[in-house]
């Protein structure tokens, strides 16, 4: 009986890179995963960060092993029989925390407003929003990424993402000029966080860290809100919003 392990050296010619390849198949699994049936090989590509030609020879082992199938009309694809078996072995192991289980119990530990967002399909969505704190303008975020952290994390941590050539100005702390804005967006990619001080919103602040799926991939945004002067950069809430992202991670 033929092998059915996931990645072959002889028939795959990766250079000997078998890790990053399972990380890239892995990737690919939860784009379709998160975008859903459908999906086009170039969605898939650009949502995992493989290469085009990448993504196309493993998609075709994907689907030859039975983790992914084409929808009927060929335009896509679809989570195959042995990922929804793996789905189900992994539910018959015990009940996991829900996404909205883990977050409660992060706002339960601090009297900031904690709110959770998707970037899949290189969209900013929020898919947790705190009962108790709404945001206000919620549909500027996703507008107007330069002005507020959950975007600046997306622009920082997403290369197919790009600002709105307009940069419109919010407030009068909105960074509008494109030099500083990518000074600003090297420092959150290297500091690992963004914070967001009256640019969007007068009275308001916020910090953001980026949430990661299992293969290390940036899906998401950490979003802590709250008024300008008490939410600041501080090691102590900027940690505490690092850690709650890693207990997170593969739940968004």
């Amino acid at each position: 009986m033929p092998s059915r392990s996931l990645v072959r050296t002889e028939d795959t010619h990766f250079s000997g890179q078998q890790p990053q390849a399972v990380q890239r198949a892995l990737g690919m699994l939860e784009a379709v995963a998160h975008l859903g049936p459908g999906t086009t090989a170039k969605e898939i590509a650009r949502f995992a960060g493989v290469p085009p030609a990448t993504a196309y020879r493993m998609l075709n082992l994907l689907v030859a092993e039975g983790f992914l199938v084409r929808v009927p009309d060929l335009s896509g694809f679809a989570l195959g029989r042995r990922t929804a078996e793996l789905a189900r072995a992994a539910a018959d192991t015990g009940p996991l925390p829900s996404l909205h289980d883990a977050v409660e119990e992060l706002r339960s530990r601090t009297r900031f407003a904690i709110h959770v967002a998707s970037f899949a399909g290189d969209r900013l969505r929020i898919v947790d929003r705190d009962p108790d704190h709404e945001i206000a303008a919620v549909g500027m975020l996703s507008k107007h990424l330069h002005a507020n952290a959950l975007g600046k994390v997306m622009l920082a941590y997403l290369p197919g993402v790009r600002p709105d050539p307009d940069l419109r100005r919010l407030t009068e702390f909105t960074i509008c000029d494109p030099d500083e804005l990518i000074r600003h967006l090297r420092a959150v990619a290297q500091g690992g966080f963004a914070h967001e001080c009256q640019e969007s919103r007068i009275g308001r602040a916020a910090l953001a860290v980026p949430l990661r799926d299992r293969s290390a991939q940036v899906v998401g945004g950490l979003y802590l809100q709250g008024a300008d002067g008490r939410v600041q950069p501080d090691d102590a809430l900027v940690g505490f919003l690092v850690d709650g992202a890693e207990r997170l991670t593969g739940m968004v």
